[in-house]
């Protein structure tokens, strides 16, 4: 059937050698990638595919170098902000005619994070969903349900605290977790196409509509909704918090699911639900980090580079490669299946029909690095002592003039 439908599709007949590097160093990972390139070779019997598989923070270091001096024809990275210095250095090839048809639809929930200048770079392969995971049983017990603004959220917050509980649970030490707050309070706040443009450089972080955010967060922050001294713990060494009732959610990626659940909160007591509005007039946006394919501006075979990325996001193989037994995450293509797990289904929900702002890629993917080092520090400072905002901002502008140059 696989192999009907990719001569339907017009690759009838591809030959010569398909070099394909990938960073999915992991056992789980790696066997998907050895299976999809097995079965897309199934399909193509003229075609030579040879994978090589890199060490991820290796791959890291050496992709520049590869790109410009030996490129493969068909190489992993990651989407948004973090192909950009690719795309600028003229590196990626511009594979916007994948996205044309039936795919754009399909796709759609992750067409914004692979499209830079108006094209697209590349295509997705996996992503994951951001959102608050909760207490369903506490929830109950004080006649709480799911918010759906951010009112609601603070009228949640404030009925737990009175209870004697947190609101939520944050592991402060390694920064990036307030990243996450920030992410989801500045998209609610002033959206997508801003946060965008913030984390691209385009903004001043002194400009009101950040303040807004900030001003969004000092409410969650004055009326105690977080645990203390969360600067001295990882995220995962917050989690007992919620395990123990002390807290009632975590704002967390869903890899958060497996560690609550092998300490004892079965599917009864946690459960889920998306970031509630707070500016109504803006569209929801998630965090949803995404892993993609692309084809090296100087590939030698973008034929057949072009079928395997279209192959990649077909329907079949994303539900194939995405299943608990595989990358157990969720796949891109809506028209896929999705794992038989409650947390995944919800999150394929969300991300597939209730994110029309955008996905973005979480702070210190669509930032640059170093000025998300400083950012994430300033969240951090702030979330401990919010009276230093004014402060904290200038020394956000003063990074930014200096790394955006």
């Amino acid at each position: 059937m696989l192999a009907g439908a990719a001569l339907a599709d017009g690759h009838a007949k591809l030959s010569g050698d398909l070099v394909i590097f990938s960073d999915m160093s992991n056992p789980a990972p790696r066997a998907v990638m050895e299976g999809m390139v097995a079965r897309f070779g199934e399909m193509h019997p003229d075609l030579n595919v040879e994978l090589t598989v890199i060490d991820r923070e290796a791959y890291k270091t050496q992709i520049r170098n590869f790109l410009t001096a030996d490129a493969p024809d068909v190489a992993n990275w990651y989407a948004a902000n973090r192909m950009r210095p690719y795309v600028d250095a003229g590196l990626f090839e511009d594979v916007s005619d994948i996205w044309e048809g039936t795919l754009s639809d399909e796709l759609a929930s992750t067409k914004g994070a692979m499209t830079l200048d108006g094209k697209q770079w590349g295509v997705p392969y996996t992503y994951y969903q951001w959102g608050v995971y909760y207490r369903k049983d506490i929830y109950e017990e004080l006649g709480l349900t799911e918010p759906t603004n951010f009112d609601e959220m603070k009228s949640n917050c404030q009925a737990l605290i009175d209870s004697g509980r947190k609101c939520f649970t944050l592991g402060s030490k390694f920064l990036w977790t307030t990243a996450g707050w920030f992410d989801y309070l500045n998209m609610r706040t002033n959206g997508y196409d801003f946060h965008a443009a913030l984390t691209g450089g385009e903004i001043p972080w002194t400009d009101d509509r950040v303040k807004a955010t900030f001003a969004n967060w000092k409410e969650l922050l004055d009326m105690g909704a977080f645990i203390d001294d969360h600067t001295a713990y990882s995220w995962q060494e917050s989690l007992p918090f919620v395990v123990n009732g002390d807290a009632a959610a975590i704002l967390m990626g869903n890899f958060a699911v497996a560690p609550l659940r092998e300490a004892g909160l079965d599917d009864t007591k946690l459960d889920f639900y998306q970031f509630p509005a707070i500016n109504a007039d803006v569209a929801l946006a998630e965090d949803a980090p995404t892993d993609t394919f692309h084809i090296p501006a100087n590939a030698s075979n973008k034929d057949a580079a072009r079928a395997f990325l279209k192959f990649v996001v077909s329907a079949e193989n994303q539900t194939m490669i995405n299943a608990g037994d595989a990358l157990g995450q969720l796949p891109v293509n809506s028209k896929s299946s999705v794992d038989d797990d409650k947390f995944l289904k919800e999150g394929f929900e969300m991300l597939s029909s209730n994110s029309p702002g955008g996905v973005a890629q979480f702070f210190d993917r669509d930032a640059p690095a170093e000025m998300a080092k400083v950012a994430m520090e300033g969240f951090q400072e702030f979330m401990v002592k919010p009276d230093n905002l004014d402060r904290i901002l200038s020394k956000l502008e003063r990074a930014r003039a200096r790394i955006y140059r």
